[in-house]
């Protein structure tokens, strides 16, 4: 009796595989690693499978056609997961397009190609999106100045800037570490590669930089950025007629009335914004909020903002999450003042108690851009020299979830908002 028993388990148990023909990672708290959950994706769009992106469906989860592989990616990373039949998957597809949800599945078809600007030196504070791009596993490549300046971004889908001072004053690190021998390498390493490319200043080199990347955006490509590469970006764009830098920077003093020669209209996100015209200031403008912020750290928290699924899948794309608040963290640009945001630029997430803008997104010719303040979710105050954060201990943060947000959604690139 027994062995017979046994014999029907096992012919029930793989006539229950034989069904099982779709996986389903669930992306809400019951997932297990959300972050590593994104690099099981990019390989399995890698592998030429296409992925159904459930908009607002426990957490934005993911609908893949059964693999052997996917399902070994998963156990391997520990990536919870459900293997799960042609009826449940249509039902679940039935209830994420019904018009009673605010839900809707978005068809990735193709892993984007992903550049991260970034020196090739060794820099003293680490970097959230190659550290979340290691980490899921998600293949990237390092450009920096010459690269871009070759015209090689044409050959990516999605570029990252970081921790970047695009308006030549080296981060404004000089009241502070001006003597520190990381400082004092880095700047004369600027100087020479400024040389090198045919430029007397540092600050007209990265302007040159930033067009190009400018130009990537406008032809179709998509930019995220955090830190102080999105204000410095939009400021060294503003200030390509005139001169910003001091003495200590360029070696002249900036132009008199710089501030009324700045062009808003060249910006991608921020615009009317002034400009901190004191060189020993650790801040650039008043498009950061780090300066006038004043709430304790067990308050600061940040929340996402809903949009309508069917309506704006790129908005809520980028917002999926297993949870509307998310803890603050600071940066050397920690959130947008929203006195300075365009009018056209969508705002992702805010903080409740004062309104900063902390994520945005926009259009910018054929292409996208997202800012998001800060420099790394899981370290609230990261520090020049701190270690780097280890995400194998925040494998569900909904903080870096934000950036993984980011590099899957130009594999829905054909995706437009409905009118």
């Amino acid at each position: 009796m027994g062995k017979k028993m046994g014999i029907t388990l096992i012919f029930w148990l793989a006539a229950w595989h034989m069904h099982a023909t779709f996986i389903l990672i669930p992306m809400d708290e019951a997932q297990t690693d959300h972050l590593k959950a994104y690099g099981v994706v990019y390989r399995a769009l890698e592998r030429g499978l296409k992925v159904k992106w459930l908009l607002n469906y426990r957490g934005g989860s993911f609908l893949l056609p059964y693999d052997p592989q996917v399902k070994e990616d998963c156990l391997a990373r520990n990536v919870y997961f459900e293997e799960i039949t042609d009826d449940e998957a249509a039902r679940i597809l039935r209830e994420v397009e019904s018009p009673a949800v605010n839900m809707h599945a978005v068809t990735l078809e193709k892993p984007p190609k992903i550049a991260v600007y970034s020196p090739k030196d060794n820099m003293p504070w680490d970097d959230a999106v190659t550290l979340a791009l290691t980490y899921a596993e998600i293949p990237y490549d390092v450009v920096y100045d010459k690269e871009v300046l070759r015209g090689e971004l044409v050959k990516y889908d999605w570029l990252h800037l970081h921790h970047e001072d695009f308006t030549g004053q080296y981060g404004r690190f000089y009241a502070g570490y001006r003597t520190a021998p990381w400082y004092v390498e880095r700047k004369l390493r600027l100087e020479a590669l400024a040389r090198e490319l045919g430029f007397d200043k540092v600050s007209k080199l990265k302007l040159a930089v930033a067009e190009k990347i400018k130009e990537f955006v406008e032809g179709g490509g998509f930019l995220f950025a955090m830190c102080s590469a999105t204000d410095t970006l939009d400021i060294a764009l503003a200030a390509a007629e005139t001169d910003i830098c001091d003495t200590m920077y360029d070696g002249d003093p900036p132009e008199p009335g710089c501030q009324d020669k700045l062009d808003f209209s060249r910006t991608f996100a921020f615009e009317n914004f002034v400009l901190e015209q004191d060189p020993l200031a650790y801040e650039f403008s008043n498009i950061d909020t780090t300066p006038v912020r004043q709430v304790p750290p067990e308050n600061d928290y940040f929340e996402l903002r809903e949009f309508s699924a069917k309506y704006d899948p790129v908005p809520t794309m980028l917002t999926q999450n297993h949870t509307i608040l998310i803890k603050g963290f600071y940066g050397q640009t920690t959130a947008f003042n929203p006195a300075t945001v365009k009018p056209h630029v969508i705002i992702l997430a805010e903080t409740p108690w004062n309104g900063e803008v902390k994520y945005l997104h926009g259009r910018k010719g054929k292409g996208m851009f997202t800012f998001y303040g800060g420099h790394d979710p899981e370290d609230y105050q990261h520090k020049v020299g701190d270690p780097k954060t280890e995400l194998r201990l925040y494998p569900t943060s909904p903080g870096y979830r934000l950036i993984l947000n980011n590099v899957l959604f130009p594999a829905a690139e054909k995706q437009k908002k409905k009118t």
